[in-house]
């Protein structure tokens, strides 16, 4: 296995190369136009083999880029990007289109085998209010000759006076539209692909909102046919655990655990909240998808430990 390499673009992101193949770009301070609400992503993403498995920017929904942390509904504020879901009224386009802040690097650090990067932000709404101030931690590891992990840690103190409550679309009255979370949009030739979890391989409209610990896609490439598979899995500690999934293999790919899918989230004033999430980025077919998601909770673990 060759040695991880970590390249830092200070003031802007970080690269994590491993041999001639860049796994991973994360741009922590980005030129996004407010509507596109800005934010930290992970983008682009590839397998071991350097096979592109993420998508920035699509013209369907500019504000999806790569891998994110996001949330459309922080009380009346929207850090997703784009309209606001208002029932009665479907989407509209309000002025509360808010954006994650980055304040200054904690580590970024590597010792060949795992690639180590924290920092801190702030979430500063539309209008000027902050909301959250947020710690960030990414680690990058090899799991095999196939096979990758990156595993994110978010830690947001509520530096508000008052309760914050963070929700989603069907938490506002859309039906099995619960996204908001860490969200992953695959590339275009994805659509159609394999969404598999403990109980075998379906469609996003077979799983979307069901709950599991893990959730994995398998799309093939353009050009090769080759087969990935990216695999998402849960932290036992996280609220709501195990979460509903907004997935999708029809229209577009996406995979999302959403913990505040249909169940609001109240974040007292002055009170911290955590998540932790694994991702796996591999050259394999669905039927390695299990065995991947194990892995990729063995990193989880050794990252938090």
């Amino acid at each position: 296995m060759t040695g991880l390499r970590l390249i830092h673009d200070i003031g802007a992101g970080i690269a994590v190369r491993d041999g001639d193949v860049e796994l991973l770009r994360y741009t922590y301070a980005p030129d996004t136009p407010q509507l596109e609400s800005p934010k930290p992503f992970v983008h682009p993403i590839r397998t071991r083999a350097g096979r592109l498995a993420s998508l920035f920017r699509p013209h369907d929904h500019v504000w999806h880029k790569g891998i994110a942390w996001s949330l459309p509904v922080v009380d009346d504020e929207n850090f997703w990007g784009g309209p606001t879901y208002v029932h009665g009224q479907f989407y509209v386009q309000l002025d509360n289109d808010g954006r994650q802040q980055h304040l200054g690097v904690d580590a970024a650090e590597t010792d060949g085998t795992a690639v180590v990067f924290v920092h801190r932000l702030d979430w500063i709404t539309q209008g000027g209010t902050r909301m959250f101030t947020e710690r960030r931690r990414l680690t990058v590891r090899v799991l095999s000759d196939e096979a990758w992990a990156l595993t994110v840690e978010t830690a947001m103190t509520n530096v508000t006076d008052a309760a914050i409550v963070i929700g989603s679309p069907t938490t506002r009255g859309r039906e099995n539209a619960g996204y908001g979370g860490l969200f992953w949009r695959g590339p275009r030739s994805f659509t159609g692909g394999q969404l598999v979890t403990v109980n075998g391989v379906g469609s996003g409209d077979d799983v979307r909102g069901q709950r599991h610990e893990w959730m994995a896609f398998a799309g093939r490439h353009d050009a090769d046919d080759a087969s990935s598979v990216v695999v998402m899995v849960d932290h036992t500690e996280n609220p709501h655990h195990p979460p509903q999934w907004f997935a999708r293999s029809e229209e577009f790919a996406a995979l999302n655990p959403a913990p505040f899918f249909s169940e609001e989230l109240e974040v007292p004033a002055g009170e911290t909240i955590v998540f932790r999430y694994g991702v796996g980025v591999a050259d394999a077919e669905a039927d390695q998808a299990a065995s991947l998601a194990d892995a990729v909770r063995g990193a989880l673990s050794e990252a938090i430990a």
